[in-house]
Protein backbone atom coordinates (compact mmCIF):
# COMPACT_ATOMS: atom_id res chain seq x y z
CA UNK A 1 0.00 0.00 0.00
CA UNK A 2 1.67 3.82 -0.60
CA UNK A 3 2.61 5.86 2.02
CA UNK A 4 2.53 8.75 -0.16
CA UNK A 5 -0.33 9.61 -2.93
CA UNK A 6 -0.49 12.74 -4.99
CA UNK A 7 -3.66 13.23 -6.98
CA UNK A 8 -3.23 13.18 -10.91
CA UNK A 9 -6.87 14.97 -11.18
CA UNK A 10 -10.52 14.92 -10.03
CA UNK A 11 -11.95 11.94 -8.39
CA UNK A 12 -14.92 10.61 -10.89
CA UNK A 13 -16.91 7.40 -11.33
CA UNK A 14 -16.71 4.36 -13.19
CA UNK A 15 -20.34 3.84 -14.31
CA UNK A 16 -18.74 3.59 -17.79
CA UNK A 17 -15.39 2.25 -19.28
CA UNK A 18 -13.14 5.09 -18.24
CA UNK A 19 -9.14 5.43 -18.97
CA UNK A 20 -9.13 7.59 -15.87
CA UNK A 21 -7.00 10.74 -17.30
CA UNK A 22 -4.56 7.79 -18.62
CA UNK A 23 -3.56 7.16 -15.40
CA UNK A 24 -1.00 4.03 -14.93
CA UNK A 25 -2.10 4.17 -11.48
CA UNK A 26 -6.05 4.73 -9.85
CA UNK A 27 -7.43 4.72 -6.86
CA UNK A 28 -10.80 3.06 -6.59
CA UNK A 29 -13.19 4.17 -3.66
CA UNK A 30 -16.56 1.99 -3.55
CA UNK A 31 -18.27 4.64 -2.06
CA UNK A 32 -21.60 2.38 -1.27
CA UNK A 33 -23.01 -0.09 1.60
CA UNK A 34 -22.55 -3.25 -0.42
CA UNK A 35 -19.64 -4.70 -2.57
CA UNK A 36 -18.73 -3.59 -5.94
CA UNK A 37 -17.12 -5.08 -8.75
CA UNK A 38 -14.42 -3.34 -11.07
CA UNK A 39 -13.20 -4.41 -14.08
CA UNK A 40 -10.12 -3.39 -15.98
CA UNK A 41 -10.60 -3.63 -19.72
CA UNK A 42 -7.65 -3.31 -22.07
CA UNK A 43 -8.28 -0.29 -25.29
CA UNK A 44 -9.90 -3.11 -27.22
CA UNK A 45 -12.28 -3.79 -24.75
CA UNK A 46 -11.38 -7.30 -23.81
CA UNK A 47 -11.54 -8.09 -19.92
CA UNK A 48 -8.16 -8.45 -18.08
CA UNK A 49 -9.13 -9.01 -15.14
CA UNK A 50 -11.99 -7.86 -12.39
CA UNK A 51 -11.84 -7.58 -8.22
CA UNK A 52 -14.80 -7.02 -5.56
CA UNK A 53 -14.32 -4.80 -2.95
CA UNK A 54 -16.04 -4.65 0.20
CA UNK A 55 -18.24 -1.39 0.85
CA UNK A 56 -15.83 1.47 1.66
CA UNK A 57 -12.92 -0.27 0.56
CA UNK A 58 -10.05 1.46 -1.31
CA UNK A 59 -7.80 -0.56 -3.81
CA UNK A 60 -4.72 1.05 -5.94
CA UNK A 61 -5.12 -0.70 -9.49
CA UNK A 62 -2.35 -0.75 -11.51
CA UNK A 63 -3.11 -0.72 -15.81
CA UNK A 64 -1.63 0.61 -19.02
CA UNK A 65 -2.68 4.62 -20.19
CA UNK A 66 -5.64 2.79 -22.57
CA UNK A 67 -6.71 0.26 -20.17
CA UNK A 68 -10.08 1.18 -18.80
CA UNK A 69 -12.05 0.62 -15.75
CA UNK A 70 -15.85 0.10 -15.16
CA UNK A 71 -17.92 -0.44 -11.86
CA UNK A 72 -21.01 1.63 -11.13
CA UNK A 73 -21.80 5.35 -10.54
CA UNK A 74 -20.63 5.22 -6.79
CA UNK A 75 -17.07 3.37 -7.69
CA UNK A 76 -15.39 6.56 -7.31
CA UNK A 77 -11.71 7.12 -8.93
CA UNK A 78 -8.24 9.25 -9.51
CA UNK A 79 -5.39 8.79 -11.23
CA UNK A 80 -2.47 8.71 -8.52
CA UNK A 81 1.26 8.70 -8.13
CA UNK A 82 2.72 6.75 -4.80
CA UNK A 83 6.31 6.27 -3.36
CA UNK A 84 6.99 3.83 -0.26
Amino acid sequence: MASTVKLLGSEGNLASDSNVGFAKVVRVLNNKTTVQAITWKNAGGSTLGTVTLKAGEVAYIEKASTDTLLGVATSLAVGVAYSN
